[in-house]
């Protein structure tokens, strides 16, 4: 494959039907990649716990079979045995081999569950409001300015990540899901909110769903005065960029978007690229063409990890394709506190090279991009790097966004740990404790 450029046509593909592949095809597609038969049983075990759904055109448009097990892609959307402790995919793996009934599977992977993080950052201890009568189901309401919602029909993916933070959405566990279907109430909600100027659509994907249902949400917004933004949380560009193009409802879908940019709302499509692989289809090309006629701003955002696009080339590439397109490099974070980190993560002074290596090569134009970043309980942290200060070495950190608005953009220090991945593996500089902790 060659990376899209500023020649290549911008065609539209004829495409095919959306086809899903589950957990039920685990063994059929591990066996193409080359598994023994002990690894596939491994990789169905771990797919017990964290959840698999990838799609025909992520396998065939864009792994490399030829490279697999360890294809970049293949590693993005398949689990691997080791993302859980040894002992853990031990058991299940047991279980699945000798026949144990799914009440037993089911549990055994629950208690796993448990101990996985599931919802980081205070997700739903600390971001859901009350309102009227009670808490509104699917709204976190974390940063003054910013109000998260999940519809209910949004709560998939046209296919799954392997580190995704947001697994728990994704496993059939009622008590772990954030989800809301009440577009009113959301409305309404804002309005009281004066402070509110941005919603954003998250899930899933909110591209899963179809025209009617997104504007069911979408229309009742366009009527505040206040709302400056409606942002899109979406990977569908680089696993279904045919939603844009050669979907039933593709050219309907694009009409809502500029009826959002016509109410003299900002449209942000918050595009989710992990690999500059996933930008190479022309089908690619031509759905962001298509998205940014409208009106829409298309930035894009990813967490580095490991095993996937762990290093600067992979990120330059990535950020030099974008811009080309007409993209916007907007975040680089840090793989969350949830789920396999302990598989993906990669060291935050690693991480700072990784950036560095990649932000000095590519135009200023493309320096729009922020990180790394740690979306974090008190919010999202930025690495600025590692600087010696009175003769210690430390990370020089700020606050991008916070819960204390006072926070933003002042710096701070943490004492220097090669093995640190997370805020919470960090020990203050300079001081008792850390600016938030107060």
């Amino acid at each position: 494959m060659t990376l899209v450029n500023d020649a290549a046509p911008a065609v539209r593909s004829t495409g095919r039907k959306f086809r899903a592949f589950t957990a039920k095809h685990l063994e059929e597609l591990t066996a193409r990649a080359g598994l023994t038969p002990d690894e596939r049983l491994a990789t169905r075990a771990v797919a017990t716990v964290l959840p698999f759904r990838t799609n025909a055109y992520v396998i065939e448009e864009l792994i490399d079979w030829d490279a697999a097990p360890d294809d970049p892609i293949y590693r993005l959307v398949f689990p691997q045995p080791d993302m859980l402790p040894a002992d853990d995919v031990a058991h299940l793996s047991d279980l699945l081999r000798r026949g144990a009934p799914k009440a037993e599977i089911d549990a055994a992977a629950h208690a796993i569950r448990v101990r996985l993080n599931p919802h980081p950052a205070g997700q739903m201890e600390l971001n859901i409001p009350s309102f009227g009568d009670g808490k509104i189901p699917g709204l976190q309401h974390k940063y003054d300015e910013t109000v998260l919602y999940f519809p209910k029909q949004g709560q998939t993916c046209h296919a799954y990540c392997t580190y995704c933070f947001r697994w728990a959405q994704f496993i059939g566990e009622p008590d772990l899901k954030m989800a809301g279907d009440d577009a009113l109430q959301l409305r309404d909600y804002v309005k009281a909110h004066p402070e509110v100027t941005s919603v954003l659509f998250t899930g899933g994907d909110a591209m899963i769903m179809g025209e009617p249902v997104l504007r069911r949400y979408i229309e009742p917004l366009l009527e505040l005065e206040q709302l400056e933004s409606i942002r899109i949380g979406t990977k569908a560009l680089a696993y279904w960029p045919q939603k844009f193009v050669t979907d039933p409802d593709a050219d309907d879908m694009l009409r809502l978007f500029e009826r959002v940019v016509e109410a003299g709302k900002n449209l942000a499509f918050q595009a989710h690229f992990s690999h500059p692989r996933e930008l190479e289809p022309l089908v690619v090309t031509e759905a962001v063409r298509r998205i940014r006629d409208t009106g829409a701003v298309i930035r894009t955002q990813a967490p580095l990890i490991r095993t996937i696009n762990d290093d600067a080339k992979t990120w330059e590439t990535m950020w030099r394709a974008q811009t080309r397109m007409g993209m916007v490099p907007y975040y680089m974070f840090v793989e969350r506190d949830t789920g396999p980190q302990d598989y993906f993560a990669v060291p935050l002074a690693r991480a700072v090279d990784i950036f560095r290596d990649a932000y000095k090569n590519v135009a200023g134009v493309s320096r729009t991009v922020r990180g790394p970043s740690m979306s974090a309980t008190p919010g999202k942290v930025c690495v600025d790097g590692v600087v010696e200060v009175a003769g210690q070495k430390v990370f020089a950190l700020h606050f991008i966004q916070c819960r204390d608005a006072e926070l933003v953009n002042r710096p701070f220090f943490a004492q220097y740990d090669p093995e640190a991945v997370w805020l919470d593996d960090l020990k203050p500089a300079f001081a008792d404790r850390f600016p938030f902790e107060r």
